[in-house]
Formats: structure tokens, sequence, C-alpha cells
């Protein structure tokens, strides 16, 4: 709990006044004439720049011991703030449950008297910047306090920002509380669930893996808080199904890292496949638990050692095959304890029955204690069933502080968590109590660790739980239909899915995703404002799959011959090849087409299939339609079709005309042919008729003496 209370200077508030004053007059005088453009934003959206301050208690301690306390001031302001003095009070009134407890850390609710334990200077604090001082209150200071959940109060004075006229000064509180171990602690086990969620929703990628099980990743940091505690660990199982699944490709830091889960002597047990959550599988009315795909679709044989080949000499030599894991081997959880299920809150007693028909009688379901009415035990049963019961109190104020930004604030939740232990015991001793922490992928090590160490102190773990007397409790949850209706909605997606994947040659690199991401869907720790989108961008995604592979709409085609192809494009936006069949139907029987045609399509490509087409007796316009179907039958794509104009006796006319012109030229030929060699005969003749112009020449003078 914190609170801030700045007070002002005489001159400073003064100053503000007539600021405010004038900011009226102008308020009116804009009132009175409106000025055009945009109006100006509100003053109170304004964040002021603060000083917070924040106690926190480090643990509980025993009766006569010596306390410390950590005090954080953070300046959040401009200027640096200067040196004060913190003090600590105590109430000595112990508060009496975990109403009064929450009342007092929540809205500073205390009805006792606070009597001063401790005093310390602090440093200095620049801009923008934190300190935290260390408080050491002597154990004479809390002589004669019996153990009890004691309010503890921090006041900070004499710190200031900023100089003259803009000086402020800053009396701070925050409060926590002081807890006094009774002589026997209870007997407390914690739940810590391990998830993690990839990207693409289905299982955790190499680069992903690497990243998370680093020396500083996420998946690193879970098990460096849990080791060395007796935390009770619940597994996702498809974190392990993700390094197995790569075989040899795994990274080496993810394979470390599932060796030192499965080396880890605390007690386990596995959540469901991505986390699934059972309870809205129940309300669905699912006869079975959801489970993942096969995911054998998922790996690569060259990632896996081949079997050694069995000699036999009077065989011929076989290719070795690749020894592949089964789902089982996949998804085990080394050690993990079975039968248990971890649902979301809303378990009701009928819930109860049929996890009881999906794991058997000896299902144990873990519950909150804000699901079930009757008294408060880890172990109880409902309607005759088995239930493990967490203290929600406890477990909200532990899982804030495994992710609390500062190690005060984190203490200062620990401190509360203590607080509602300490109460939940003492109203009911001898029984053991059992913490959940939330679903989070972003615990650090030192605040998982610092947590648990100062809660878990159970050495017997799920065996001790199991084994313990159970108390009667009855189931009060309502079940949230809009889960159950959501789920059944991607249940009917996922039978189109199966329905589509008969394109491919391996359906279960399609449908092993599209499980997985699902199960992740309805997973526990999706909060009821992140669902709906999840289920939207789900849905989405497996229209966006079911769209994927089409016709790409076909241009109008002119066919001026009576046979010629017909081009169609096969549009696959999915990264594998598909296996389709091209059915053709044309609107009129002046243009005969291929029925069908196989069309073997490529990886996110798209492929030209001609169809083979010929044109009857008649002209005009034919529409001719085309769908695409699996090789089952099963429809794919929207149908599509094509204007073909038809002009089927223009060969003919074009064959005829051309014919006649091959005649005419060739007629046209032999005519000049039989002219020219009439010429030449004629032309003959006449030479061989006339005398030779040389005789006459000749012949001439001869005749002349002879008439003379």
């Amino acid at each position: 709990m914190t609170a801030t209370s700045p007070t002002h200077g005489l001159r400073a508030r003064a100053r503000r006044l007539f600021g405010r004053l004038g900011a009226v007059a102008i308020v009116a005088s804009l009132l009175t004439f409106p000025a055009a453009g945009e109006p100006a934003s509100a003053a109170d959206d304004e964040v002021h720049p603060t000083v917070t301050l924040e106690v926190a208690p480090a643990g509980a301690i025993l009766p006569e011991s010596a306390l410390t306390a950590g005090v954080s001031v953070r300046n959040d302001t401009d200027d640096r703030l200067t040196e004060g003095v913190v003090s600590l009070a105590i109430d000595r009134t112990p508060l009496a449950d975990g109403a009064a407890l929450d009342a007092w850390l929540d809205e500073d609710t205390s009805t006792g008297a606070f009597e001063t334990i401790a005093t310390q200077p602090t440093e200095a604090v620049r801009a923008h910047d934190a300190d935290v001082t260390s408080v050491l209150v002597p154990a004479s200071a809390l002589t004669g306090l019996a153990p009890g959940v004691y309010p503890l109060r921090a006041t900070l004075s004499g710190a200031t920002t900023g100089v003259g006229d803009d000086a402020s000064s800053w009396d701070l509180t925050s409060g926590s509380v002081v807890v006094i171990q009774a002589a026997k602690p209870a007997d407390v086990s914690v739940l810590v669930p391990i998830t993690a969620t990839p990207k693409n929703g289905s299982l955790l990628t190499a680069d992903e893996l690497a990243a998370l099980t680093a020396p500083d990743g996420a998946l690193t940091a879970q098990l460096d808080g849990v080791a060395g505690t007796t935390a009770i660990l619940a597994i996702d199982p498809s974190i392990p199904a993700a390094i197995r699944v790569l075989g040899t490709s795994a990274p080496s830091a993810a394979t470390d890292w599932l060796a030192r889960l499965e080396a880890l002597p605390n007690d386990r047990f596995a959540l469901q496949f991505g986390d699934a959550d059972a309870a809205t599988q129940a309300h669905a009315g699912l006869d079975d638990l959801l489970g993942p795909a096969d995911l054998s679709g998922l790996i690569k044989n060259s990632d896996f050692a081949t079997a050694a080949p069995t000699p036999n000499p009077t065989s011929t030599p076989e290719q070795a095959e690749p020894v592949l894991p089964d789902n089982a081997a996949l998804t085990e959880v080394e050690r993990a304890v079975p039968g248990i299920l971890w649902p979301r809150g809303d378990v009701t007693g009928d819930d109860l029955a049929t996890f009881s028909s999906y794991l058997g009688d000896d299902a144990v379901t873990v519950l909150p204690d804000t699901s079930v009415d009757g008294e408060v035990g880890a172990r109880a049963t409902a309607g005759g069933r088995a239930v493990l019961v967490t203290d929600e109190d406890i477990s909200k104020r532990l899982s804030a502080a495994v992710v609390a930004a500062d190690p005060t604030a984190r203490d200062g939740q620990i401190a509360a968590a203590a607080g509602h232990l300490f109460l939940t015991a003492a109203a009911t001793p001898d029984r053991p109590l059992l913490i959940g922490l939330d679903r989070s992928e972003k615990r650090s090590a030192d605040d998982l660790h610092a947590a648990l160490a100062a809660v878990s102190t159970s050495p017997t773990g799920l065996a001790g739980l199991r084994g313990a007397a159970p108390v009667k409790v009855e189931s009060t949850a309502t079940p949230d239909a809009g889960r159950a209706t959501s789920l059944q909605a991607m249940l009917d997606d996922e039978t189109r899915l199966q329905a589509f994947s008969s394109i491919l040659e391996q359906p279960l690199v399609l449908l092993a995703p599209e499980r997985n991401r699902m199960l992740r869907v309805i997973g526990v720790g999706v909060s009821d404002k992140a669902f709906p989108k999840r289920v939207a961008e789900h849905r989405s995604q497996t229209v966006d799959t079911l769209g994927s592979v089409g016709i790409q709409d076909p241009a109008p085609v002119q066919l001026f011959t009576s046979a010629a192809p017909l081009p169609v494009w096969i549009r696959n936006d999915l990264p594998w090849p598909v296996n389709l069949t091209l059915f053709t139907q044309p609107s009129d029987p002046r243009l005969s087409v291929q029925e069908s045609t196989p069309v073997k399509g490529g990886a996110s490509s798209n492929t030209r299939v001609t169809v083979p087409v010929e044109a009857r007796v008649g002209s005009g316009e034919v529409e001719v339609q085309f769908r695409l179907t699996s090789p089952t039958g099963v429809p794919i794509g929207a149908a599509a079709s094509a204007t073909v104009t038809v002009r089927a006796d223009w060969e003919g006319i074009g064959l005829g005309i051309l014919s006649g012109v091959i005649v005419l030229l060739l007629g046209v030929g032999v005519l000049r042919t039989v002219l020219r060699r009439r010429r030449a005969r004629a032309a003959v003749h006449t030479h061989a008729a006339e005398p030779d112009a040389a005789d006459t020449d000749a012949a001439g003078p001869a005749s002349e003496k002879e008439s003379e």
C-alpha cells in the first residue's frame, strides 16, 4: 500500500491560486469569444509527477526477534528529492482475519493506535530514480507481541523537491504487515505452473527454445526459481514435445534444460497439452479430453537416428528407416503423477463427474477456494470426487510477488501472503494448505525463489496432500457458457479443415498445428478479456486457410479454331504442394471440354492448367464453369467462370477462302505458262516463214542484172 500527500509552501500556494484565477479568466474569455480550431485537452487528463513510498518487511519473524524492513522511495518528478527521515510505526492490535488484512493493505483502514518503533534518515534521490533504505527494528521494540499479523506503517518526512517558490515538501505514508510466526508453522505446498507460449501458437521453434532456455531465458528462470524448494511443478507437456520433436536439431541449451527438469526432485504432474482448460471441454459436452494431433507430421526424418539393420545374409539389404517417437514419447513428463487436472475455477459438480469419466475415478481436480463452499483445507471432496483446494487470497498475493517490478514491491506482496497464510492456518489448525501460482511466463528466478522460500514448508508433496484427511465442500461455481460455445465453433472449423487437408500429401502438417493452436486458445491462462480476441484470431486464420487454394478469375476467351487449350490459373498460398482436380462444364453444347483435369499445384505459387476444348457447329458466347475438388471429392475454394466466344465456322470459311485463293493462283500460273509457250511457238513459226535478210541483200543485184 502506498500513498502520496505533498505539502507546499505559502508562496507556492498563492502562486498557484493566481494561476488558477488567470486560467478561469481565460476560460471565461473563451466562452465569451469562441475561437476557431480544435478544443484544448482537459487538464484532468494530465499525469502529474509524484513521489511514492513503499515499505516491506523481510519475511515473517519469530517472537522477540528483530525486524528488518526495506523502504523504497521513488522520485518520478523532474527535480532532485532531498534527504528525509523515514519512521516505522506498528499497531499492537493484531488483524482479526483476511478481510481485515485486505482492508488495511488496500484501503489503509486500521482502528488501532500506532507506536513508532524505528527511524532512519533517507538518501537524496535523483529525478526519475529510486532509492531503498534498510530500517532495522530492534527486538526490544517488538517485545510483548504474540504470534499474529500486525499493521505496519512507514512515514517519510522532511524530503523536498524544487527550490524557492517551486519548492514542494512530501509527507508520505505506506502500509504493510509484520507477521510474528506461530511456534508450529503451517504445512504449506505451492503449485508452480511451467508454461511457454510460442508465437505461432503451435509448438516452440528452435529459435524460441534457444532463447527461453538460455542462461537468461524465461524457462531457465523457472527452474532456477524452484531449485532447492519443495514446490510442486505443473508442466505443460508441449514444452518437452517441442524439444523432442526437433531430434538432433534441438538447441543444446534446450536439451540441457529438459535434462535438468527431469533431474529435479520436485513432485510434478502434467497439465493438459497447451494448458488447455478441461472445464471448457466438459462444458462443451466432449466425451474425451482433447489432445494434440499426431505430431509425427512435424518431424523431419533426418533429425532422428536410423535403426541398426538386422543381419540376414539370405535377403537383400534394405534401406534403414529412422526410429521416430510417437505422441506418448514426445509429450511425456517424466515422473509425473497421473490423474490430476488443474482447470479454470468455473467447475461444477457435474464437471467433476465428467473429469472422472475422462481420467478414471481416481481423478483429482485442483480448484480455488472461491469455487467451493465449505471448510478450509487443501484436501477435500466435492460430491464424492477428490479435489485439492488452493487458498485464493494467498495465491493472488504470492502470484503478484513473483512478477513484481522491484524487490521492495515483491517483499511487500510476500508479507501480505504470509499474513493471509498465518490467519488461514490459525483458523484451520493441523490442516495442510495449498497455494497455486497464476500462469505466468515473466517470473524472475530471484522473485520466485524468494516467494517459495517464504511460504513453502511441506516436504510431503503430492503424496501427502492426497493422503490427508479430506474435508467436505460443495462446488458453487457458475460455468462460462461462452467459452464452451466458442470451443464448439472451433471444433466445427477443425472438421472443415480435416476435409480440406485431403489436398495435401501429409495432412498432419496442417492439422497438427491447428489443433495445438486451438488448445492454446482455450488455455487456463487466457484471461476473460483476451479470450474473445484469441477466438476471433483463430477463426480468422481458419477462414484464411480454407481460402488459401482457389481458381483465379479467368479472363474472357476468343475461340477462333475448332480445338484449342483453355488456360486456367490455380492459386496455392499454402507452403506445401497440393493435389487437386479441376472440373470444367460449359453452359452450351456448342463447346466440348475435358470434364476433369488433374492438377499438381506448387507450394506458395500459381499453377497454369490448360483444359482442351473443341467448338462444335454454331457460334456465340458460352459460359464455362470451373470448380476444384480434392482427390476425395471435397470442394476447394469458390467456383469460377469464364466467357468463351465461339466462332466455330470461321475455320471452314477461312480454309475455303484460302483454298480458293490457292486454286486461283495455281490457275493463273498455269494460264500464264500456257500463254507464254503459245507466244513462243508463234514467234518461231513467224521467224521460219520470213526470208533471211542477208540472203535478200545478196540476191538483190543479181536480180537487177537479170532484169536488165
